[in-house]
């Protein structure tokens, strides 16, 4: 006999939206990611649960190329607010290069996502809520780290291009 996943009550969405948290705080972001699709099976537009959803998927980032990065950023582009839209891309670009740093690649490979989080971070500022310098925050850190790093900061400054340039012809 096949066994199946049992399906929590509407009126338990709050309270397990509160463990997400407590095993996020935790470093359990296997069980938090399990009460999130929890939740989502009860109420699929649910965007705490689907914030933290994302979360979770990025806080198991390895720098491996099994992260699940394009499922994380499926889950960030259900978001409905654009701030939270472009603030939440920015985070997953940035812990995607902070976990790649962390296992060693190489400073070209690391360079494109970080300038990636530093734009998604400056597009949320544009539209952040007044006294929301989240987006502020994380783009001060990714520069931080840029700068901390000379291989990154050295990468930076020799191959910086925009993103409407084109490879010579």
């Amino acid at each position: 006999m096949e066994q199946q996943l049992k399906t929590i009550s509407k009126s338990g969405v709050a309270e397990a939206l509160v463990k997400v948290e407590t095993y996020r705080y935790l470093n359990q972001a296997e069980e938090a990611e399990s009460i999130c699709r929890d939740i989502l099976a009860v109420d699929p537009e649910n965007q705490l649960a689907l914030r933290q959803l994302g979360l979770s998927i990025t806080d198991q980032f390895t720098g491996a190329m099994t992260d699940r990065f394009k499922e994380a950023e499926e889950y960030f582009h259900k978001l409905t607010s654009a701030y939270e839209r472009a603030y939440y891309e920015g985070i997953l670009y940035e812990r995607r290069a902070k976990a790649q740093l962390r296992s060693g690649q190489l400073a070209h490979t690391l360079l494109v996502s970080f300038e990636i989080a530093m734009r998604c971070f400056e597009e949320a500022e544009k539209i952040r809520p007044q006294g929301d310098d989240d987006a502020l925050l994380r783009w001060n850190r990714c520069l931080r780290l840029l700068q901390s790093h000379p291989e990154l900061a050295h990468e930076r400054e020799t191959h910086a291009f925009e993103v409407h340039d084109m490879p010579p012809l």
